[in-house]
């Protein structure tokens, strides 16, 4: 893989990872919330999002600054850049996946209200 389609996945990444969040934090997250504490404001869902997006940032600022002159492409620093927020993004996986379980879900909502929440 090249260098330039190496960059255009970590955009990719970055990218696919706003969006998600932007959709979870405007549509989803407010629905579970009415319910389920740990997806109100400033609960650990979001946290975990604002931690995640930093890491980001600086994803954005290292591939632009290495789109822009090739020859300052670091491994090393790519990979301190993705470690960065590698322990946050992967607790975050876990929790939502733990949170939204079977067993936690039928804490707080029906089945018939579950089918009901639009995605």
């Amino acid at each position: 893989m090249s260098l330039t389609m190496f960059l255009r996945e970590a955009e990719s990444l970055k990218k696919h990872l706003e969006a998600h969040h932007t959709i979870e934090e405007r549509f989803i997250f407010p629905v579970l919330a009415k319910r389920m504490p740990m997806f109100s404001d400033n609960e650990q869902h979001l946290k975990s999002h604002e931690a995640i997006h930093e890491g980001l940032a600086r994803l954005s600022d290292l591939t632009n600054e290495f789109k822009s002159d090739p020859k300052t492409y670091s491994p090393t620093r790519m990979r301190e850049c993705l470690d960065s927020f590698r322990e946050v993004l992967m607790h975050h996986l876990d929790e939502e996946v733990h949170d939204l379980g079977a067993e936690s879900l039928k804490k707080y909502w029906t089945l018939a209200e579950v089918d009901r929440i639009l995605i």
